[in-house]
């Protein structure tokens, strides 16, 4: 595999993490215009779904991050 290549598959896989935070983000977002405004529960559980998107996709992006540090300088 080239560098090229790697570096290709890289992007795509960014992409697809970026998507799915995105996706699940906007998701909730339309779920949470439903709610009561009152409802401070329901609230809290949608933005507390989101930040857990956030969080676990991070360590995947570090990952990528290596993999393209390793590809460009090996």
């Amino acid at each position: 595999m080239s560098a090229a290549q790697g570096l290709a598959g890289v992007i795509v896989a960014f992409m697809a993490i970026m998507a799915g935070v995105l996706a699940i983000a906007l998701r909730e977002r339309r779920l949470s215009q439903r709610l009561v405004v009152t409802d401070t529960q329901g609230a809290s559980a949608s933005d507390a779904r989101v930040l857990v998107a956030i969080f676990v996709a991070i360590p995947g992006g570090m990952l990528l991050t290596a993999v393209s540090a390793w590809l460009v300088f090996f």
